[in-house]
């Protein structure tokens, strides 16, 4: 092989590597890929795991806002998330008289950062082990880590745990968590 040609493979390999890095740093979820050119709801419509909370979302009139500048960090509950609430609670809240309630539910998984786990992380072990994450919708969140994992204790004692961390979108950052954060009742 010439020189050439040895260059030209190491190139091709190292850009192919290079490739497959850029695209390995955003995590697949529900199936599909996410990509950061992509706002929140563009990528989100794409998971089959979340299905569930792109409705809620087209119900509570928050894909315009989610489709915006941001930036967002989102704790996206899954599909098994919504089914774990108890029964009937998911097509209640989406009925239009309970918009409101709806939007707050909702609101309470968004916070106006763009915070990735590092910096999450960081916060919690900054603050002795209990990080307050205060969200656009008004609630309290409690970040805390449960070894590697970081979890939210929302305001009536329940706890998601986050399952796919740093899902990085054009407009913010998708945590994928696993049960619903509830508001105050």
């Amino acid at each position: 092989m010439s020189r050439f040609t040895l260059r030209t493979a190491a190139l091709a390999t190292a850009f192919a590597l290079g490739a497959f890095a850029a695209h390995a740093e955003n995590p697949m979820v529900g199936g599909a890929p996410m990509l950061e050119t992509k706002n929140i709801v563009e990528n989100a419509v794409n998971s089959k795991d979340h299905t569930t909370l792109v409705a809620a979302v087209k119900a509570a009139g928050l894909v315009e806002t989610l489709s915006g500048a941001g930036p967002f960090t989102v704790f996206a509950p899954t599909n098994e998330a919504f089914e774990a609430l108890p029964a009937g609670t998911v097509d209640t809240l989406l009925k239009p008289e309970n918009k409101e309630q709806l939007t707050k539910v909702l609101t309470c998984h968004v916070v106006a950062a763009n915070a990735l786990s590092e910096a999450i992380g960081k916060m919690i072990a900054d603050d002795g082990g209990n990080h307050p994450v205060k969200t656009v919708g008004g609630c309290m969140l409690s970040a805390k880590m449960d070894g590697d994992k970081i979890t939210l204790t929302d305001e009536m004692g329940g706890v998601a745990t986050v399952t796919i961390a740093d899902v990085k979108q054009s407009n913010g950052v998708i945590h994928v968590i696993d049960k619903v954060l509830l508001p105050k009742a």
